[in-house]
């Protein structure tokens, strides 16, 4: 059974008219979701995350920042020139981190295989200290935290294949040997990291991808290079960050994916928990900008989730 957490609450974060992380974009998701093949999906509200499990990956002032940052009624608040905050976005981040939390103890309690949460803001951008790159918490780097600290887990694995470096996941785990990062992305690309001599404690394998790669070198890098690592690392939970912005439509990047590579990395993923993880996966969605790209792609994460 895939479990999937969204919050209505992650539609009301609103950087404004012309922004590309727009509400727009979860709704997309969620209509392609709802379609009797999808009937099956073990639909569940997303939590608040709370301030202990924040603080494992981000610093206080930081936490306390994004809290006290909430623009009065109708306002928005920049906290740079690419991540603006809405009177919902406070709560829409909440409940982004909460869901991939839940998820987290759902998989690892047994309740479910593996989860999908339908949740904005994305995370993977987010450092310790930084909102940036359309991210507020660091949603992906909670669940990981939470898998170490509440269940005492030893190996955990983060597959990110959106175009952009997950820079901030990175970050966070650098220096941590339990996890284990590994990343394909376009490059030259913001946010300018994600380099193949970037290894932390021998931890981060970084797969750049040249601008106007396609299908073949995206899979090939996975089949010969990431696939490879994350298996040899023998990981008991899998967690993605799931951008879809590496299609070949979005407005934002170069890399000419379409959506059935989603679902056949998806399937390697999926296979990858089957053999050491007990089937245990958790994905959060992180980016994707064309609605109609965007719409595809997750629903074939989904349909290939759900087998």
């Amino acid at each position: 059974m895939l479990r999937l957490y969204t919050h209505s609450a992650c539609l009301q974060h609103d950087p404004g008219p012309g922004h590309a992380e727009r509400p727009a974009r979860l709704r997309a998701v969620l209509q392609a979701l709802d379609h009797d093949r999808h009937a099956a999906l073990d639909r569940v509200e997303a939590p608040r995350a709370t301030r202990e499990q924040l603080l494992r990956v981000h610093s206080n002032a930081h936490v306390e920042h994004i809290l006290a940052s909430a623009p009065p009624e109708d306002g928005t608040y920049r906290l740079d020139e690419d991540t603006v905050m809405s009177p919902g976005s406070v709560e829409a981040a909440l409940r982004a981190a909460g869901a991939t939390v839940a998820a987290v103890d759902a998989v690892l309690s047994g309740a479910v295989r593996r989860a999908f949460c339908a949740v904005r803001p994305p995370g993977h951008h987010a450092t310790r200290d930084q909102a940036m790159g359309f991210c507020l918490f660091n949603n992906i780097a909670v669940a990981a935290a939470h898998a170490l600290a509440a269940h005492g887990l030893k190996r955990i694995a983060i597959a990110d294949f959106d175009v952009h470096h997950g820079n901030g996941t990175q970050a966070i785990f650098e220096r941590e040997p339990r996890v284990l990062f590994v990343s394909s992305h376009e490059s030259p690309l913001y946010p300018g990291s994600g380099h193949e001599d970037e290894r932390g404690v021998g931890n981060i394998v970084n797969g750049p991808l040249s601008p106007g790669a396609g299908s073949q070198e995206f899979r090939e890098l996975w089949d010969g290079v990431l696939l490879p690592r994350m298996h040899a690392f023998k990981p008991q939970l899998v967690l993605v960050s799931a951008g879809f912005d590496a299609h070949r439509n979005d407005p934002l990047a170069n890399i000419r994916l379409v959506q059935e590579d989603y679902a056949w990395i998806t399937e390697r993923l999926a296979a990858l928990a089957d053999t050491h993880a007990e089937g245990r996966l958790v994905s959060t969605l992180e980016g994707g900008y064309d609605l109609a790209a965007l719409a595809a792609s997750a629903a074939a994460h989904v349909n290939a989730l759900m087998v």
